[in-house]
């Protein structure tokens, strides 16, 4: 039996891909913005009449975010170290966020080109608090597109 229309795609139910290997256990995706810029045109009409009218750009490059609790993986630590040492031809990746319906069957996806580490920050530590340590990376590509969902 199908879903209802607009009863498909749920916010907690995703997945990530860098470089076609699924990332587990992420808690938050943030950053999913597809965007141009904008042009103002500012010009006299034939009678001198002045018109202002935008128009599309370029694409624009941009930033995903993602957190998870610390685990002894240091993939992302690894990650930024290539970047610090300056090793972009690995450091440059390329990924995806699926997002899935109720039965985990792919609806939606976005695609980002050569991304990169850009910063990796850890939650605030208090001695008494009972939340969990969080990892958060960001990762700046140089663009983002829907993509054919993964199943």
């Amino acid at each position: 039996m199908p879903l209802p229309d607009f009863d498909t795609g749920v916010g907690w139910s995703f997945g990530l891909e860098i470089d076609k290997v699924e990332i587990k256990q992420i808690q938050e995706v943030d950053g999913l913005k597809l965007e141009v810029d904008s042009i103002e045109l500012k010009h006299n009409t034939d009678k001198g009449l002045y018109i202002n009218k935008m128009l599309p750009g370029r694409k624009k490059a941009g930033e995903l975010t993602l957190t998870r609790g610390v685990t002894s993986d240091t993939s992302w630590q690894t990650w930024i170290q290539q970047v610090f040492e300056g090793n972009m031809p690995m450091a440059r990746r390329g990924g995806q966020v699926n997002i899935y319906d109720y039965m985990g069957k792919g609806v939606m996806a976005f695609k980002f080109t050569n991304g990169w580490a850009k910063s990796i920050e850890y939650g605030s530590m208090k001695a008494g608090d009972t939340s969990v340590l969080t990892e958060k990376l960001t990762i700046a590509h140089e663009g983002l597109e829907p993509a054919p969902p993964s199943s």
